[in-house]
This record gives C-alpha cells, sequence and structure tokens, in this order.
C-alpha cells in the first residue's frame, strides 16, 4: 500500500550506512525527512546532498532526522557519504520495497530511450509516523531550504 498524505507511513525497516537498520517506528518522537535520489556521485544528487548536509543543524534543531535513499548498493552509499561528509545515513532499496513504498519509480528518458528511475522525491513524516508533506519531481535549487521550512513549521505546530 503507498503512501498518502496525512495518514501514517507502515512500518519499514531498511539497511542503511554506517551499519544502521533504520526502522520508522523507532524514530517515533522525531520528524523524518526521507528523500529519493536517481544515483550516488551524479551532479544533481550529490548537490542536493550537499543542502541537506549544510542545513543538517538546522534540521536537527528541528527535532527532524534526515535519511537519503537510492537503489545504489551500501558500498557505494558508504563512499558517497564519506566523500561528501554526510552526517545522516542513506538508504540502500536495491530491492525498490520503499521505492514502491513512496511510488517514485517512473518512466524516465534519457536520449530518446526509456527507462524505469526513481523520481527525485521527498516526503515529511511527523513525529507521530503520519506523512505530513511530500515533493515530487523535485528540482534542486532551492528544495532544501523549502524541506527545512516544512520542518520548521510542523515542529512548532
Amino acid at each position: 500500500m503507498a503512501v498518502t498524505l496525512d495518514t501514517p507511513v507502515a512500518d519499514f525497516q531498511a539497511q542503511a550506512t554506517s551499519g544502521q537498520a533504520v526502522q520508522l517506528s523507532a524514530l517515533q518522537g522525531q520528524q523524518v525527512v526521507i528523500y529519493f535520489y536517481p544515483k550516488d556521485s551524479t551532479p544533481g544528487c550529490t548537490t542536493e546532498g550537499q543542502g541537506f548536509r549544510d542545513q543538517y543543524p538546522a534540521f536537527l534543531a528541528a527535532n527532524t532526522q534526515i535519511f537519503g535513499v537510492s537503489r545504489d548498493g551500501l558500498k557505494s552509499h558508504e563512499n558517497f557519504k564519506s566523500k561528501q561528509a554526510f552526517p545522516f545515513e542513506l538508504i540502500s532499496d536495491k530491492d525498490e520495497a520503499l521505492c514502491q513504498l513512496f511510488e517514485v519509480i517512473k518512466l524516465k528518458k534519457l536520449y530518446g530511450k526509456e527507462y524505469l528511475g526513481v523520481d527525485r522525491s521527498t516526503f515529511l513524516i511527523d513525529q507521530h509516523g503520519v506523512l505530513r508533506q511530500e515533493w515530487r519531481g523535485v528540482k534542486v535549487p532551492g528544495h532544501v531550504d523549502a524541506v527545512l521550512a516544512a520542518a520548521q513549521a510542523l515542529n512548532k505546530a
């Protein structure tokens, strides 16, 4: 069952960097930002991750944890995280379970060829596990600031 605004997100567990298993239910009491991106170490994905990295202290001040998700493996994630000094964990979704839950796999075109890829998307989940905001088809410039503003507003609500 896919996610829907203003309803609880189904509990999930996923493998992440630093040997962590991320479980949504274990994050109760904190807001959670989950951002999906197409591929480690590509220009747009790097810029987006750097934005979340640079604003990480402000997200923590708003009681918000951040997790990046792509279909890359943990080894690729560890390298990307280390190279970019990301202070948050990256989730490997090789089996696309999270991609399907959040419905972020879309038909894309590159050089005239069609393929199924991750649609850059971000989700804000409140401290009770309810999806409060979603951004789909994200354009990187200004996006992190918009997510931070939403997280700060939700934290005050």
